[in-house]
């Protein structure tokens, strides 16, 4: 399973990559404002900062939610960097940008996924990802794992290449259980990353050892 990072946040990117697991990054606008990231430009060139640290794909969002403005402001950002994914929402409009921009060439992230029959639409119009939001379903006391499973059991049956992006992960447990059922990338925040390193028998282990090698 692939690991993306769910942030704009240059020094979180970093280090993630530093550790040497990271295969990608997800932004949106959200994101971008919590990192005080204003004004177009400064969006568009923090776009290509975040290409040049990582390796991997980077989903940058269109804001539009009209056909005309979303594939105007998606050809923009995939010009941008070879790395660049076209994020767009799940919306009738979406589709149908989600259909030109893979007639183009050009990979997409169809966003805000709560449902297995949004996932085989995405699929169909040719997405490169779909990101279900497991975190938000959870919220409303919908079981978001549940959704996973769904779509990876629709996409085998046909044979569909979208890939499946986990979004909204919130916590180790959500990373662990989207590998068992067959999500086939993770993004989440860096703290749910690196709380995968953590179990109390390796802290334990690891002092049982210092202290005997001091013997």
């Amino acid at each position: 399973m692939k690991f993306f990072i769910d942030t704009a946040n240059l020094a979180q990117i970093k280090e993630a990559q530093d550790l040497g697991v990271l295969d990608g990054v997800t932004t949106n606008p959200s994101l971008m404002a919590k990192e005080g990231i204003k004004g177009q430009d400064n969006i568009l060139k923090h776009y290509v900062d975040i290409c040049n640290i990582v390796d991997g794909d980077v989903s940058a969002e269109v804001i539009s939610t009209d056909f005309d403005g979303m594939v105007k402001e998606g050809e923009a950002l995939a010009e941008l960097h070879p790395q660049i994914v076209v994020k767009v929402p799940m919306i009738k409009d979406g589709v149908k940008a989600i259909k030109y921009f893979t007639e183009k060439g050009i990979r997409t992230n169809c966003t805000l996924v709560f449902s297995a029959g949004q996932a085989l639409l995405a699929a169909k119009a040719g997405a490169t990802y779909v990101s279900p939001f497991i975190g938000r379903l959870d919220d409303v006391s919908v079981d978001g794992l549940n959704l996973i499973e769904e779509i990876r059991l629709i996409y085998d049956n046909y044979g569909y290449e979208t890939q499946i992006l986990a979004a909204s992960v919130r916590h180790p447990m959500h990373i662990i259980n989207c590998a068992k059922i067959g999500a086939d990338v993770a993004t989440c925040p860096l703290s749910a990353i690196t709380a995968l390193l953590k179990h109390p028998l390796t802290d334990s282990g690891l002092a049982q050892f210092l202290a005997d090698a001091k013997k």
